[in-house]
C-alpha cells in the first residue's frame, strides 16, 4: 500500500501586515472621495530618512511582480517582496488626537528610529 503524503495548496501568499479597523477605514474613505476603486495601499521600505530606513505608504494601481496581498474589510494592501521581511508583523493604525492626526506603525522589527519618526532601522 503507498501513502502519498504530498500537500499540494493554490493559497497566496500573503504578507504579515496588520492594519487596524480605523487605518482600514481610513484608507478606504480616502480611496472612495478620489472615486478611484482600481488602487490598493502600498507599503514599501526604502533607504532613506537619518535612521537609515524609511516608509512609504501610498495608493497604486500597479501590481509588481512578487507582490503580497492581503485583505482587510475590502481595502487590497500589497507590499513588496523585499520590503515584507521589514514590516513582518507591523501594524498599522489610523490616529486622530489633538497631538497627532495620521498613519502610525508599529514594527517590532525595528531597532531604532529617529526623533521625527519618519525613519528606522
Amino acid at each position: 500500500m503507498t501513502v502519498d503524503n504530498s500537500v499540494q495548496t493554490d493559497a497566496i501568499e500573503t504578507h504579515g501586515v496588520e492594519l487596524t479597523d480605523a487605518a482600514a477605514l481610513k484608507a478606504r474613505n480616502l480611496l472612495e472621495q478620489e472615486g478611484r476603486d482600481d488602487m490598493h495601499l502600498r507599503i514599501a521600505v526604502q533607504p532613506g530618512g537619518c535612521a537609515g530606513l524609511r516608509y512609504q505608504l501610498f495608493f497604486d494601481d500597479r501590481t509588481l511582480d512578487g507582490d503580497l496581498f492581503r485583505d482587510f474589510q475590502g481595502l487590497k494592501v500589497g507590499v513588496d517582496r523585499m520590503s515584507a521581511p521589514y514590516v513582518q508583523g507591523a501594524v498599522i493604525d489610523f490616529v486622530d488626537t489633538i497631538e497627532k492626526q495620521g498613519f502610525t506603525i508599529d514594527n517590532p522589527n525595528a531597532g531604532g528610529s529617529c526623533a521625527c519618526g519618519d525613519s528606522f532601522n
